[in-house]
């Protein structure tokens, strides 16, 4: 509904990433700078046990794309189980309402192959192109410029800290991709031949849409 509830959501997918059970309360935003609303805890206390690698995530107003690694037996179950139920009581509670928040439960895509692999986050990251450039899908852009520069400016997705611009660092694992893309430099530098040429063909086969 705003950017709390944005906000919250990111806190939710820090939090939750762990095998044992933990407090909202230990966890806070740091908002003090505009470039950077990195979650952090007040305390470490100790090391989390991680439940999955996050290498990819991207928020949009009534959805959202994850790319994720287990790290345990089950782990990604696991974690959106905790993500899910845990956003929506949070949810529930401050808009006084009752039920479930999420349509069904998570649908998920095994990837295979590094091809995949490294082409499903551009998809991810171009996704917030929906709210203001629909056409990007059919490959109709007027300015694939002003697209890459509003998603400079689109703070829900994991696409600036791959940039190297410091956004939610500690969400992600970033370094599998990085060595896939060559590093930053070389990710910033795709970005415009990607997005002329993207095909949702590509991954047909490993996202739900």
């Amino acid at each position: 509904m705003n950017d709390k509830d944005r906000y919250r959501f990111i806190h939710d997918l820090f939090i939750f990433n762990d095998l044992i059970n933990t407090d909202h309360l230990g966890y806070y935003y740091d908002r003090l700078s505009a470039q950077s609303a990195d979650v952090r805890r007040q305390q470490i206390e100790r090391k989390r046990k991680l439940l999955v690698d996050i290498h990819a995530f991207c928020l949009m107003p009534n959805h959202y794309h994850l790319l994720l690694s287990s790290r345990v037996e089950q782990g990604i179950s696991l974690f959106m189980k905790k993500l899910n139920g845990g956003y929506a009581k949070y949810f529930n509670e401050k808009y006084k309402r009752s039920g479930a928040l999420f349509q069904g439960k998570y649908k998920s895509v095994e990837v295979r192959g590094d091809p995949y692999f490294s082409y499903l986050p551009y998809y991810i990251h171009f996704n917030p192109l929906d709210l203001k450039m629909p056409l990007w899908r059919k490959r109709e852009m007027k300015s694939p410029q002003d697209a890459l520069k509003y998603l400079e400016s689109y703070r829900w997705s994991s696409h600036l800290d791959y940039l190297g611009i410091k956004n939610f660092p500690s969400i992600t694992r970033r370094d599998v991709l990085l060595n896939l893309f060559g590093g930053k430099s070389r990710y910033a530098q795709s970005l415009d031949q990607t997005l002329r040429g993207f095909s949702l063909e590509n991954v047909a086969d490993t996202t739900l849409e």
